[in-house]
């Protein structure tokens, strides 16, 4: 008879634990077998209190894909992130909100089975060029380009939230607001403008920006660059590099070539140079996004957050190489990168839009 009992507790026990994500089932959090764990007993900081389930809205894939049309969720996996929220307030100060682990659909997995349909194909193939537009209920958008979502060295780390949990300090107990809907969280930003709630439409679009390209030009220089908002020419820069330059160590390595070097990268941050003329604000957090063009018509997407905004500390840096040097005078690297098909060589234009 004991042995019946023991059979049918376990068996209950673990049709309990058998939970979609989303709902709740005693002390067992949407993750399946992740118990809440409030004595410490585990190393584990994150799982300390109760996960709620967020509301999540049907989601429109459209723009430049040959397949638009409704996320089908239920073949993702769930994926976990931890983010420090923090907004801006009316002055552009800082603005703690709280601290949360977030449970949900990674944006990779999302677009991972759309079939790019670039409108630029004939003058450019590649798809660093790409960004996507988030869109919520409320007419608020967000961007993210194509190199932040397929490009980084730490994947999955902006996703569609559907549950959340506080990460409570041990000494305080402060317990933080909860958010009631789904939202995009991205882990990497420091001020978290671009979480907004209830996403329903995702645009993907390719910078609106014709350059002649120029396979194989040899040799490429560029002595300057000059900077544009739009197509309104703000300045033209040949900028001395900084006595206290920064050095980053890296494996220089392509999608299609493989390694490059190892060798270190020593140059200034980017944004250091480019911030004057793109301020800080909460239009530009969400939804700025800059076209960086070299001398021979190659050029990339990168959104303001991911070079502004960072709360990893992996920059991007300008490398000023050796005058008259094949592909200077100015070169990108993007440390947060895995692959080196951003880094673009004999910088001759960047353009700054929202």
């Amino acid at each position: 008879m004991r042995s019946i009992t023991l059979f049918i507790v376990f068996s209950l026990s673990l049709i309990s634990c058998n939970t979609r994500p989303g709902q709740n089932s005693g002390k067992v959090t949407q993750l399946g077998l992740q118990f809440i764990d409030t004595s410490d007993m585990t190393n584990n900081f994150y799982d300390n209190t109760e996960t709620y389930a967020l509301p999540v809205k049907d989601l429109i894939i459209d723009g430049e894909i040959a397949n638009p049309g409704k996320v089908d969720f239920s073949e993702l996996l769930i994926h976990s992130v931890i983010v420090k929220e923090t907004l801006l307030d009316s002055a552009g100060s800082d603005i703690f909100v709280g601290a949360y682990r977030y449970d949900g659909y990674s944006l990779f997995d999302v677009l991972n089975k759309i079939i790019l349909k670039k409108v630029n194909t004939a003058e450019f193939n590649p798809i660093i060029d790409i960004y996507v537009e988030i869109e919520n209920e409320k007419g608020e958008k967000v961007v993210f380009s194509w190199g932040e979502i397929y490009y980084p060295n730490n994947l999955h780390k902006i996703i569609i939230a559907t549950n959340v949990s506080r990460i409570v300090p041990s000494k305080t107990k402060e317990l933080w607001p909860l958010p009631g809907e789904s939202r995009i969280v991205s882990a990497c930003d420091l001020v978290t403008e671009r979480n907004i709630s209830y996403p329903v439409k995702i645009t993907v679009r390719s910078i609106r920006k014709s350059f002649p390209v120029v396979k194989g030009m040899s040799p490429m220089y560029s002595s300057d660059f000059k900077i544009f908002s739009r197509d309104k020419q703000l300045a033209v820069l040949a900028p001395e590099m900084a006595k206290d330059l920064i050095t980053f160590n890296t494996i220089f390595y392509g999608r299609g070539k493989g390694i490059h070097s190892t060798s270190p990268f020593t140059g200034v941050l980017l944004k250091d140079m480019l911030l004057k003329y793109y301020p800080i604000n909460r239009k530009n957090l969400q939804s700025g996004v800059m076209c960086f063009a070299g001398k021979d018509g190659y050029r990339c997407a990168v959104s303001y957050s991911e070079l502004f905004n960072r709360n990893d500390q992996q920059e991007f840096m300008l490398i000023k190489t050796k005058d008259e040097e094949d592909g200077g005078l100015f070169r990108i690297f993007a440390a947060a990168d895995f692959f080196s098909d951003r880094a673009i060589k004999s910088v001759s234009e960047i353009y700054l839009y929202q």
